[in-house]
């Protein structure tokens, strides 16, 4: 119900009684109450599809029947035209929408379509006395069972039940037979009935009218799946002009329509599809065995309630970081993101928490959560810490028009120093934020960029000079990071280096090539946590040793190993932002407080345009820091903002900050409410909480403490975790 208010769906919690009252079959004794949506509704795909056909026929469109696709011809890297049994046709663009036969399509072009074709159960019952002389095909709303993973439609006197509990039956594209050989049509397989049963006996028990009726006919309907449950939209990072609209089901099919055809046409659609491009994957979510594993999970957890942080059983683990063994050793909290093995963290550092008060994010925010965050998060604070950065994705931009290629694709002047390192944004064409980005300039004609995924890997590739003049080579899996930070970060790396790292020497946002020990490192004096520190990159063979002399040589000065946990609440006390999370695409960077990054003044650059006239129209919406009035609550993003009755905003990303003592949260509000002091609300499990809007950052607003200017205190807390 939050999630919907959040995006402006009508939504409501009905008691069992009401339940009812709208589905008159049900019975009421079996539910604790349930979720309603209004505006949800029935949509015959054969008849829509008929239905757009006319109207794409009308403007022009051409349609040919019973032309089977045989080839794709690509050129250059292009797609140059489609071979088919009716003949050949020319063509710069291709959009394959076909469903389960998407990977076959997409092999034809040297495409991965990374999805499987799953069997789904849906059985029609025979005639139901309670109605009996029903004519109107729909009366009663859609009925969705979650903890039976099924769901039922009335079919004028009938009803369907859907059901997603079965085993799974997943079937190649290659077997799917071609509709002349179909006794029905392709997607559908003969009804297993004895795959049924353990549904129709969850059916009956929730409506009873339902048994007297029996199973009348039942389908096996092929529906597409894909490692994460999502479609795949968007062109094709492989080749050119091959637009995937894949995995899309009925539900969401006219919006997909809508948005692939204003990327093609205008080059950005008009909401952000980071979670459906088809170019999010890495190399190994494409293959086979992934794919298979993966989609069969993705049938598995249709209906399941997902807690964000959770992460994939299997296949594990997949990627790990050079220093794997050691935070195994170390009693490491694994979660994993993009196939890799990150810390949330360490059991070792549970003898951290004796003596602190550290406040309980209750049951769902605590799902994934220990104690010993707090206390990693405290001693970031107070001493010094190594935190595992090797996921982060690394990019190297070398060659003679690097820079030139460089300064086209972002807001911030790249042409600096060679030792600079630049905070910047990456837009697209209609100044949407595409990512957000470091660049370290490491030589005349070389630069280090860390990204955020592979989708900015080929945004930069589609990008790059004709002429060859630039290239771009993702070093990530042959590279690792350390992340030190804290206020003894200096006297720790000092110790392994030869190095003058010195506040004159070494300055905030700059990058240099030092030696830590016998490793061969490029430092970038950075932080993500707002302390001193240092990002600590090594070729991965060398990163074993890196991690061992840090940890050898921290001991004097209570060096710690953190984990995720610590480092978002540390991020969130300084205000910084996580792409994909608190900004995407659809936010400019002056909505999102990052008009620091945006270097107009230095000529054109993608999406500047477009970013100047936004500016001059002023700000839609404004990203805000609210603090909780009652530090016990603690939400974890996409919850709604009230101001009185009417729903203004969601929050985006949510903690407790250990070290100011407050609980916070970031979210995207209307300007006139994103001033400091506004009295607000969030809603959480059916209740309102009052927040305030407050400045930002909440930790070391000067900025001393990263800078270097601001001496290690000596002995006490820093922050709020205050001693029994």
């Amino acid at each position: 119900h939050g999630f919907a208010t959040s995006w402006g769906i009508a939504s409501k919690l009905l008691t069992p009684r009401e339940c009812a009252e709208r589905v008159p079959l049900l019975d009421p004794g079996k539910i604790h109450g349930g979720f309603y949506v209004p505006s949800d509704g029935i949509a015959k795909g054969v008849r829509a599809s008929e239905a757009l056909t006319r109207e794409a026929h009308s403007r022009g469109a051409v349609f040919y029947s019973d032309a089977e696709v045989t080839g794709i011809e690509v050129e250059g890297g292009r797609v140059r035209a489609v071979e088919t049994t009716g003949g050949r046709i020319e063509t710069p663009v291709v959009i394959s929408c076909a469903g389960m036969w998407g990977p076959r399509i997409g092999r034809m072009a040297g495409v991965s379509i990374p999805l499987t074709p799953m069997q789904h159960q849906y059985a029609r019952t025979g005639p139901i006395a309670a109605l009996a002389g029903e004519t109107e095909e729909v009366v009663h709303p859609i009925l969705r069972h979650q903890d039976a993973s099924m769901y039922f439609r009335q079919v004028g006197e009938r009803y369907g039940v859907g059901s997603y509990q079965h085993r799974t039956m997943p079937v190649s594209p290659e077997e799917i037979p071609r509709y002349g050989e179909a006794s029905v049509m392709p997607s559908l397989m003969p009804f297993t009935p004895e795959d049924f049963e353990g549904a129709w006996r969850d059916a009956v028990e929730l409506v009873p009218a339902l048994e007297d009726a029996g199973v009348e006919e039942g389908i096996n309907g092929l529906f597409s799946f894909t490692p994460d449950g999502m479609p795949l939209l968007g062109e094709a990072r492989e080749v050119r002009g091959f637009w995937a609209a894949e995995a899309v089901w009925v539900t969401h099919a006219l919006g997909v329509g809508r948005v692939v055809a204003e990327w093609i046409v205008r080059g950005v659609p008009s909401i952000d599809l980071r979670e459906c491009d088809v170019n999010r994957f890495e190399d190994f979510a494409r293959s086979p065995a992934y794919v298979r594993v993966r989609s069969d999970r993705a049938f598995r957890e249709v209906y399941d309630i997902v807690h964000p942080q959770q992460p994939i059983r299997e296949p594990r683990p997949l990627r790990t970081s050079p220093f794997y063994a050691r935070h195994e050793e170390l009693g490491a909290y694994f979660l994993e993101a993009s196939g890799w093995e990150r810390p949330q963290w360490f059991e070792a550092n549970a003898p951290l928490v004796e003596g602190l008060e550290i406040p309980d994010p209750g049951d769902w925010a605590g799902r994934f959560w220990s104690p010993i965050v707090g206390a990693e998060h405290q001693i970031t604070r107070e001493r010094v810490a190594l935190y595992d950065m090797t996921p982060l994705k690394k990019v190297e931009v070398s060659g003679s028009g690097a820079l030139a290629f460089l300064e086209r694709l972002n807001t911030n002047r790249i042409d600096r120093p060679v030792g600079s390192v630049v905070y910047t944004l990456m837009l697209d064409e209609e100044a949407g934020i595409k990512s957000d980005v470091t660049v370290a300039r490491l030589g005349e004609e070389l630069f280090q960029v860390g990204c955020n995924g592979p989708r900015d890997v080929a945004w930069m590739e589609w990008h790059l000079p004709p002429d060859g003049s630039a290239r771009v080579r993702d070093i990530t899996a042959g590279t690792c990071c350390v992340g030190v930070w804290g206020p003894l970060a200096r006297e720790l790396v000092q110790a392994l280096s030869d190095d003058d790292l010195s506040n004159e020497a070494f300055g905030y946002f700059q990058a240099r090539r030092i030696h830590v020990g016998e490793v061969p490192v490029v430092a970038l004096r950075l932080s993500y946590v707002g302390e001193l520190g240092w990002e600590l990159y090594a070729s991965a063979d060398m990163g074993l040793r890196l991690w061992d002399l840090l940890w050898q040589a921290g001991q004097g000065l209570g060096v710690i190993a953190a984990g995720r946990g610590a480092f978002n609440g540390l991020r969130l006390e300084k205000g910084y932002r996580m792409w994909g999370t608190d900004i995407t695409s659809e936010h400019d960077p002056y909505e999102a407080g990052l008009g620091f990054a945006v270097k107009p003044e230095k000529g054109e650059f993608v999406g500047r345009e477009a970013l100047e006239r936004r500016r001059a129209e002023g700000p839609r919406r404004r990203l805000a820091c609210l603090v909780f009035e009652d530090p016990r609550v603690v939400v974890l993003g996409n919850e709604p903002v009230y101001s009185g009755d009417a729903a203004v905003g969601h929050v985006t990303s949510a903690v407790y900050g250990y070290t100011v003592g407050q609980s916070i949260a970031y979210a995207w509000l209307p300007p006139e409410l994103a001033e400091a002091g506004t009295w607000l609300e969030v809603g959480y499990f059916g209740e309102r909480h009052a927040v305030t809007v407050a400045d930002e950052p909440l930790f070391d607003p000067g900025m001393e403490r990263m800078r270097g200017r601001k001496e290690p205190e000596k002995g006490g807390r820093v922050g709020a975790v205050a001693k029994r």
